[in-house]
């Protein structure tokens, strides 16, 4: 459709989070109202636009052109797009996208007083070693990987930004999402959640692969993650639209480690199945970049008045297996 004025832009709207954004707010929102930003699409990701037919759509460059020109006026921009591979090691590729694009979209936010609601990442924890505590001082965190290293980079430069003298968005969120699952990940092959890859495995062998422990406080299977279901991080998102007086680095999480063995246990009940875990050799690639433990303290979010009740994990599983037995059949 002819693009016009919309109120509402999504970039990253073809990736994991972004595409369930645009699927919510296209239940109850005129098409009209949104314009869907992401790269130019590949063919793994043409079924998560699918959600919105009717919604119009520009590139990542056409966007930034359009939005720095004067040609569109947005009232908020949920910026959900990135590189999200924690394994890329081209700096510069990383820099340009998760924190000079970034950049860019949080100066006209600021200059125009709008909404802009960004994706962080737990990956800016590092090691832990720190805690996951969205109140620390986020300048003593060292992350693992240049991903993380590139999400830290934008919200280190976000807090340099709200301690000047100088215009800001009308509300400034960061998430710090921690381990999200559910429908629309498919695309993120090896960076997919471990309940797609139980689920493909699950139908092509009849047995799901765990990474063996490379730490001695941590048995096999029994590395510990924070998962949180896409929908609930949705609703989390739209709520603080609700709430433009609320501005800030956030945690966003369950507030409750699960152990990958507990997590594909759940997956195996879904289906109604045994258990058959088997347990391979971690990458040499990911030893020294892995997160062993995450779990995000949720008490800063819940402070700013965004009441939240996470799906547990037993049903937010099944029902990503009932998406999953709809859309790939075991």
């Amino acid at each position: 459709m002819p693009l016009i004025n919309p109120r509402i832009v999504i970039t990253g709207a073809a990736g994991f989070i972004g595409s369930r954004l645009l699927a919510r707010l296209n239940e109850t929102t005129s098409a009209e109202d949104i314009l869907a930003v992401d790269h130019p699409i590949s063919q793994r990701k043409v079924t998560n636009l699918a959600v919105a037919p009717d919604v119009s759509f520009l590139t990542h460059t056409a966007f930034i052109e359009a939005l720095e020109s004067g040609s569109l006026s947005p009232e908020v921009i949920f910026h959900m797009g990135a590189c999200s591979s924690t394994v890329e090691t081209d700096w510069r590729y990383l820099a340009e996208n998760n924190i000079r694009y970034s950049q860019r979209i949080w100066e006209w936010s600021a200059a125009n007083g709008r909404q802009f609601i960004y994706a962080s990442s737990a990956a800016t924890y590092g090691d832990g070693t720190h805690g996951f505590d969205d109140e620390y001082d986020i300048q003593n965190l060292r992350p693992l990987n240049l991903y993380g290293k590139s999400k830290h980079d934008f919200d280190l430069w976000v807090e340099a930004q709200t301690q000047k003298d100088r215009a800001r968005p009308a509300q400034c969120v960061g998430l710090k999402f921690f381990n999200v699952y559910g429908p629309g990940e498919s695309h993120k092959g090896r960076m997919a959640s471990m309940v797609f890859h139980g689920w493909n495995q699950l139908r092509d062998t009849g047995a799901v692969r765990l990474f063996k422990s490379h730490h001695s406080d941590y048995a096999d299977g029994g590395q510990l993650r924070d998962f949180i279901y896409v929908a609930d991080v949705v609703d989390v998102i739209l709520t603080l639209t609700k709430q433009p007086q609320v501005s800030g680095l956030f945690n966003l999480g369950t507030g409750r480690a699960h152990s990958f063995r507990s997590l594909i246990e759940e997956l195996f009940r879904a289906v109604g199945q045994p258990p058959n875990i088997e347990y391979i050799p971690m990458p040499r690639d990911l030893r020294s970049k892995y997160q062993y433990f995450t779990e995000a303290k949720m008490r800063k979010l819940t402070e700013a008045g965004i009441s939240f009740s996470p799906t547990p994990l037993s049903d937010a599983v099944a029902d990503y297996a009932q998406w999953l037995r709809a859309n790939a059949p075991i």
